[in-house]
């Protein structure tokens, strides 16, 4: 995937002006029409391409987005996943459905390829990329497509979304509009700017010598450091999150490091890279996105992190999903290393019970 269009993905995080060109592209690697970006957190917000911009005006002005069952759907997915119509819906139902029957269809759109996000921030996030009808619904190499870029989606549209898709003006008020805490790191991993929520964090989260961030957590800490070298050596390079445990190894708080690209540099001047804190509740089993989104596992391996958290034998967990033992057995490993822990009994406590905060 070219790393010019995952740098212009970041470059919208705070430029969201951009993002119909961006989805622009996206429609252009799955021969489709146009895409948007519906995101809803307090205030439902939206941008499309111009070439559905129209269209997508009339679906929410009218009422249509909220009586499609697409987003529903959409949104009830476990699999991070862009998903087709024909996961969900014979040919019959569509046809029978009112929003495709007398919305998409008579306005030359009908197929589509879409994702939704829930964030540990609480943020609600949809991409839909839509097709012309009579070019007949998107392929599954192009929805693997878009699952390339769907993590870089995932993180730029989070800022985004919590800027209520409005163009930062300047360092300090994209921070402060974020409504989480967050700051801006040079490429030294310096702090060169944070926010008031970011200065009144509990002890776990610090500044020592230089201006440098200190974590408690001294697993988070190795994994950000690692984290900040890859992105200074790499343009494109996949952004990490990191879980930050505390005393007793409980994920309480997740750090999203973005890089800051492009025309974003106007906003915020010498910050190389956006760090930004989402929480994380302690109520129920997590979700495999959640696992995804603190860990960034793969789907088997967050298949895997999530049966250890509610309980399961390794063994339960290769035979639900239909694979030999040392498959499972490898993805533990994996699991292991990307969640800082060395036993079995670690990866469950940490899992057992994190849970999507509300904000």
């Amino acid at each position: 995937m070219p790393t010019d269009l995952i740098d212009r993905i970041y470059e919208c995080s705070v430029v969201p002006e951009l993002w119909p060109t961006v989805l622009d592209d996206l429609a252009n690697l799955t021969e489709a029409r146009g895409g948007l970006l519906f995101s809803a957190h307090k205030a439902l917000c939206w941008t499309a391409s111009g070439s559905v911009r129209d269209v997508f005006d009339e679906y929410v002005n009218e009422g249509w987005f909220k009586r499609c069952s697409r987003r529903v759907c959409l949104m009830s997915q476990s699999e991070p996943s862009f998903f087709v119509e024909q996961d969900f819906w014979s040919e019959d139902q569509l046809g029978a459905d009112p929003i495709y029957r007398d919305f998409f269809r008579p306005h030359g759109l009908g197929w589509s390829a879409g994702t939704g996000l829930r964030v540990p921030s609480g943020d609600n996030i949809v991409f839909s990329i839509e097709r012309a009808f009579e070019r007949g619904p998107i392929e599954i190499e192009h929805v693997e497509r878009l699952n390339t870029l769907r993590p870089h989606l995932a993180r730029s549209a989070l800022v985004s979304s919590r800027l209520g898709l409005q163009r930062a003006r300047g360092a300090a008020e994209a921070l402060t509009d974020m409504g989480l805490p967050a700051l801006l790191l040079d490429e030294d991993g310096r702090v060169v700017e944070a926010n008031a929520l970011m200065e009144a964090m509990p002890g776990r989260v610090g500044l020592g010598a230089n201006d440098r961030l200190v974590l408690a957590d001294r697993g988070a800490q190795a994994r950000l450091t690692e984290a900040m070298s890859t992105i200074t050596a790499t343009a494109g390079v996949t952004p990490c999150t990191v879980p930050l445990r505390d005393e007793v190894g409980r994920a309480t708080m997740v750090l999203h490091l973005m890089p800051v690209r492009r025309s974003a540099h106007d906003i915020f001047g010498r910050g190389y890279a956006l760090l930004l804190i989402t929480p994380v509740a302690a109520d129920r089993a997590p979700s495999l996105e959640l696992m995804r989104s603190l860990f960034d596992l793969t789907v088997s391996e967050a298949r895997v992190a999530r049966g250890l958290a509610i309980g399961k034998s390794l063994e339960m967990i290769a035979t639900e999903g239909d694979v030999a033992i040392t498959t499972v057995r490898s993805q533990l490993r994996r699991v292991l290393e990307k969640t800082g822990c060395t036993r079995q009994a670690e990866v469950a406590a940490l899992l057992a019970s994190v849970a999507v905060a509300p904000v």
